[in-house]
């Protein structure tokens, strides 16, 4: 094989990709305490055994399944009054764009149920959304700032996208975007209340 040929794909590659697709899909869908192992192998039309060989456990295939990088902008560098704007137009490509996983729905809709889905979920608000919120306004007070804008991020999501609430669901991203936008800001940079 030359440099220039792409790499084949093994069996055994394949097989755990269609696993991954399965568990991806079934999380997402059901939550970890909802989607069984089996429930993955039959999906991916595999002997459950399949799935412990290349997962070792069900945590390590939700863990697999539920990656998440939130690609965050770096608000700093961006107009200190469009921050707010800039979150939540990032949350809608996040949650609804081409590139949209199922990964933040894996992790939302099993974290009120699963330890193991709450502290990956933490991790994602510790090492990705705290960071970029401190550094726009006072460190100090980040954890604080950064815990109300996924507070308000987390709960639209929850309505949007798993409750599937009709009047949240029938808001157009320019509603959203004027509405929730705002308040974010507010959060984000700590401002006050009007």
């Amino acid at each position: 094989m030359t440099e220039n040929q792409p790499k084949k794909t093994g069996k055994s590659d394949r097989t755990r990709a269609k696993i991954l697709e399965a568990a991806k899909l079934l999380f997402a869908e059901h939550g970890y305490e909802g989607a069984s192992i089996r429930d993955v192998a039959a999906h991916a039309s595999i002997d459950p055994a399949m799935v412990i060989r290349y997962f070792r456990s069900k945590d390590e295939l939700f863990a697999r399944a539920a990656v998440v990088d939130l690609q965050l902008p770096a608000l700093r560098v961006i107009d200190r009054n469009a921050i707010g704007e800039t979150l939540i137009r990032r949350f809608l490509e996040v949650w609804e764009g081409p590139a949209s996983g199922p990964g933040m729905a894996i992790l939302l809709r099993s974290a009120t149920s699963n330890e193991f889905a709450a502290e990956k979920l933490r991790d994602v608000f510790g090492n990705q959304v705290r960071p970029v919120i401190a550094a726009v306004a006072d460190p100090a007070d980040a954890g604080r700032r950064a815990g109300l804008v996924s507070s308000q991020l987390l709960g639209l999501a929850m309505c949007r996208y798993l409750l599937r609430l009709p009047p949240v669901v029938a808001l157009s991203h320019d509603e959203i975007v004027q509405n929730v936008g705002p308040t974010l800001q507010r959060y984000a940079v700590g401002e006050d209340a009007p």
